[in-house]
């Protein structure tokens, strides 16, 4: 391995990183407990952070949490905004790339894969 090849592992890193901490307009959550991961949360993880990124969406943060008790519809993953928190099931790689680009992009979130709408008091 070269020392370039090393330096670009280690800013993807560190891109990675960042996308996961901070405070940010928009924070992504996406369900890796056991029956997440089993029906695909990973790959809605490793998706999602992927459109962040290609899209350099400097003010949204992802990260990751435990069960939700909603095993019957992971992978389950949670647009949390100001005002509102919006529980999306069933994902697949496919619709976490929809949910970057028409919700947290676009501002218009997915009415027919919505789960749960949870209005919230700040």
């Amino acid at each position: 391995m070269k020392l370039e090849d090393l330096r670009r592992i280690r800013e993807q890193a560190k891109e990675r990183l960042r996308l996961r901490s901070g405070t940010a307009r928009v924070k992504i959550v996406v369900g890796m407990g056991t029956s997440g991961i089993a029906a695909g949360a990973r790959q809605v993880l490793r998706a999602i952070l992927d459109e962040v990124a290609r899209r350099n969406l400097d003010d949204v943060l992802v990260t990751q949490t435990g069960e939700k008790g909603l095993s019957s519809h992971e992978p389950i993953v949670e647009v949390h905004e100001e005002s509102r928190v919006i529980v999306y099931g069933d994902v697949d790689e496919a619709l976490a790339r929809r949910i970057v680009a028409e919700h947290v992009v676009n501002g218009r979130p997915l009415e027919d894969r919505i789960l749960e709408l949870r209005e919230v008091n700040r």
